[in-house]
């Protein structure tokens, strides 16, 4: 389903599996771009790995339409070219040196088309040593400091919770194909748009870069709460589960500790500055724990919130769906899904001029729009059932 939106008009090719590639081609989908998922015969492999993948299939490809080819076949590249002359965007995240093997690179298709924005996403990049190395979320959180700065002091290094590396590459190479695009419209010439997980996952490190850098010493896991400050980001027990709060300004502490109704913490020797506070942290929490074991999470929450204390509670995804903030902003976007059910899922995280999109239509099926793309590409429909019946396509 194409959208009105900025990026009305131009179409998107996105030859991208799983998240990085994926996810890029979904915001400029949801930014009103016609874009299509190039797929093998047998599909991106997420379809093939149960509701694991059915969940990054909802969640990334909502609104493309999928054409399947045999990029391995002479008539399956032809096909992708006659393609090609109608598109500003490829996308893809093979790994380094596929494209080129199958004749789909950067510097030859962009030398073939003038305009052609070729964005790419890695693993590790494509000038180190380990270019040719498979690249997945999980070992970018390992090997570039997520795990080691994450968990308690004592504990193991923990993943975070969510793809944080891959959303963030997407994120990442969106932003150069916008800035691509823009510039397209003086000079005419596309650009090689590139990005990796190693360059997405320091990116969003780099305050504890800074860290490093201020100190000369490697962040190391202390927890929920900030290795230099101190209440910051620390979880605290309430009565009916557990929130997080902020309070590391002299200020905001004493603010802290008048509301709690504990104003003599404020002149502890242990808790009378910020590095005290972080020295002692352990006592300082177990007496912030004590002083909110009555109340509930909202209640907490509203008592520090009324001094002007950062606070949240921690909720789960049950609660998340309800809660009023969310729903007001109207950020899950409601999908209509293939068997006529519904359900939502994350939109563009920002608006335009107050707006956004709030409905969108589900994944499509693999090779649901082939024989729709070839038509409008002058394929006749003697043509398409040739290549269907030889498997340089399939259909739905």
């Amino acid at each position: 389903m194409t959208t009105h939106g900025p990026l009305t008009g131009i179409r998107v090719l996105d030859l991208g599996q799983y998240i990085a590639g994926p996810s890029a081609g979904q915001t400029l989908s949801d930014l009103g771009a016609d874009v299509i998922k190039i797929e093998s015969v047998a599909g991106d492999q997420v379809r093939g790995i149960g509701d694991f993948g059915e969940s990054m299939l909802r969640a990334f490809n909502r609104d493309k339409r999928s054409v399947s080819l045999d990029l391995t076949t002479e008539a399956g590249k032809q096909i992708l070219h006659r393609l090609l002359a109608h598109t500003d965007v490829l996308v893809q995240n093979f790994r380094v040196g596929s494209a080129e093997r199958l004749g789909l690179g950067a510097t030859e298709l962009m030398e073939l088309y003038r305009g052609l924005i070729y964005a790419s996403v890695s693993g590790y990049g494509t000038r180190g040593p380990s270019k040719s190395r498979p690249g997945l979320d999980i070992a970018a959180q390992a090997e570039f400091g997520m795990m080691h700065t994450t968990g308690e002091a004592d504990g193991e290094p923990q993943r975070m919770g969510f793809h944080a590396v891959d959303t963030a590459a997407a994120n990442a190479l969106v932003t150069g194909i916008l800035a691509a695009l823009f510039t397209r419209t003086s000079t005419g010439r596309g650009t090689h748009v590139e990005t990796s997980l190693l360059e997405a996952a320091l990116s969003v490190q780099a305050a504890s870069w800074g860290q490093y850098t201020v100190t000369g010493e490697a962040p190391e896991r202390c927890g929920n709460g900030q290795a230099l400050a101190a209440p910051a980001a620390d979880a605290v027990s309430t009565a009916d589960g557990t929130i997080v709060l902020s309070a590391y300004t002299a200020s905001k502490f004493v603010a802290l500790c008048n509301v709690i109704g504990r104003p003599e913490m404020a002149q502890d020797p242990r808790f009378a500055d910020n590095p005290a506070r972080v020295a002692n942290r352990p006592e300082l929490m177990a007496a912030l724990a004590e002083a909110l074991s009555t109340k509930t999470r909202e209640e907490a929450v509203e008592l520090l919130m009324s001094v002007g204390i950062v606070a949240g509670a921690v909720r789960s995804y049950d609660e998340i769906a309800e809660d009023k903030d969310v729903i007001e902003s109207e950020v899950l976007v409601h999908v209509s899904a293939r068997d006529g059910a519904s359900y939502t899922s994350p939109g563009l995280p920002f608006t335009l001029d107050g707006k956004r999109r709030t409905a969108s239509e589900a994944a499509p099926e693999l090779g649901q729009h082939t024989a729709e793309v070839l038509a409008g590409l002058g394929y006749s429909d003697h043509e398409i059932d040739v290549f269907t019946a030889s498997r340089v396509v399939t259909t739905h």
